[in-house]
């Protein structure tokens, strides 16, 4: 796989932090993304639009955006929505692209949004829809694609049924999430091959948790299969609310140590990234849960004098 690229989008401020008890301030969470710009990420999930009482940790959104000021021309910022509602309020904001949702399974769709599976979808178009009549792109990210917390399997062949009546409503790509972690490589090359099929000439993206220690082989798996794009965090920080026992997100320096030796570009900078998830557990008064900013690159950089 020498010399191929991929794109890693960074979604430590919404995913990442969305399951902290520690509430960030609207400051921390701009000088994330700030320094997670600074290590070369160019797609940024910096928010999203839901209801405060339900996650605490994203009641600033607006703020957040609005306080990014400035960024570089070649950023996207990206803000995660439910429903039209959400979008609305998105819509209001500077942000670049609209992520809505919608979940493989009844059980986890009724938890996470108050819907069902198919009504999901169909909120998700309608998002789709309305984010490109006002000029905005948008995405959709099929949730509990590779297993349901609550219903168990789900079944392939209706998450690339999902996924092509998404891809008729001209989103900019497809994301396939594995948000409790329960997939494994075969699972996951089987899936994205499935639905990059289904959904050409628009790309696969695919979004992984380690909850099960599998999330980097299905990374690698997924590229295999010809995923386009990557989401990991900073630090392996992260987790969904609504899903029992649910851990971190794959780690951005982690991810970038089998990618970088593996000949794979990113565009990331892996000693900035190790900075950032070094600053991100003083900010969190724990060690972050990724190892490498423990164990340090390899081969190892001499101490600079």
């Amino acid at each position: 796989m020498s010399g191929r690229s991929v794109e890693i989008v960074d979604v430590s401020a919404r995913d990442g932090l969305q399951n902290e008890r520690q509430i960030f301030s609207t400051a921390q969470k701009i000088s994330l993304i700030e320094r997670m710009v600074a290590a070369g990420a160019r797609r940024l999930e910096v928010a999203s639009f839901v209801r405060a009482d339900r996650v605490p940790q994203m009641a600033d959104a607006e703020a957040v955006i609005a306080g990014l000021g400035h960024l570089p021309d070649d950023i996207v910022t990206i803000g995660l929505v439910m429903n039209k509602k959400g979008a609305l309020r998105a819509l209001e904001t500077r942000i670049d692209q609209i992520g809505a949702v919608c979940v493989a399974s009844d059980s986890f769709a009724q938890r996470n949004q108050g819907q069902t599976c198919e009504q999901s979808v169909d909120i998700a178009i309608d998002v789709v829809r309305l984010c490109r009549s006002m000029g905005r792109p948008a995405q959709v990210t099929i949730g509990a694609a590779f297993g349901c917390p609550f219903e168990g399997e789900v079944p392939p062949d209706r998450v690339v049924a999902m996924a092509a009546r998404l891809a008729e409503a001209g989103p900019v790509e497809i994301a396939l999430a594995d948000t409790i972690g329960v997939g494994v490589p075969s699972q996951v090359h089987a899936l994205v091959a499935q639905v990059k099929a289904a959904v050409a000439p628009l790309p696969v993206r695919v979004h992984l948790h380690n909850t099960r220690n599998t999330g980097y082989a299905n990374a690698w798996a997924a590229i295999e299969a010809g995923a386009a794009t990557l989401d990991a965090a900073i630090g392996g920080i992260g987790g969904c609310p609504f899903a029992p026992n649910a851990t971190g997100n794959i780690s951005i320096e982690d991810l970038l140590y089998m990618l970088d030796r593996s000949g794979v570009s990113t565009g990331y900078d892996l000693e900035r990234s190790i900075e950032t998830a070094l600053w991100l557990g003083r900010e969190m008064n724990r060690p972050v849960p990724a190892l490498l900013s423990r164990a340090g690159p390899f081969p190892a950089r001499p101490p600079q004098s």
